[in-house]
């Protein structure tokens, strides 16, 4: 989907107050940003987020020993469906 902040996708099937935009970064590396309706200083706040950093976080998670849901930023950040938006466009 898209909209004037740009291509995104819901990462709550429904739930359509929150939003993660995609981009395509340095070296065609995908980029993330939050948007959620309840929380607009999010995205004021939040710069892009490059995969590579998503991916680093996700390690942590999973040093630490917690489940994959449990705030692991993979569940939130999809790089799959993040490039099959990036090739519709």
């Amino acid at each position: 989907m898209r909209d004037e902040r740009g291509l995104y996708y819901h990462p709550q099937p429904g739930n359509p107050k929150v939003r993660v935009y995609v981009r395509a970064g340095k070296g065609a590396e995908v980029e993330f940003r939050l948007w959620q309706a309840e929380y607009p200083e999010v995205w004021e706040k939040h710069e892009w987020i490059p995969l590579d950093v998503i991916h680093k976080a996700a390690q942590l998670y999973r040093e630490r020993g917690r489940g994959p849901l449990q705030g692991n930023p993979l569940a939130l950040y999809d790089e799959t469906v993040a490039k099959a938006l990036l090739q519709e466009r």
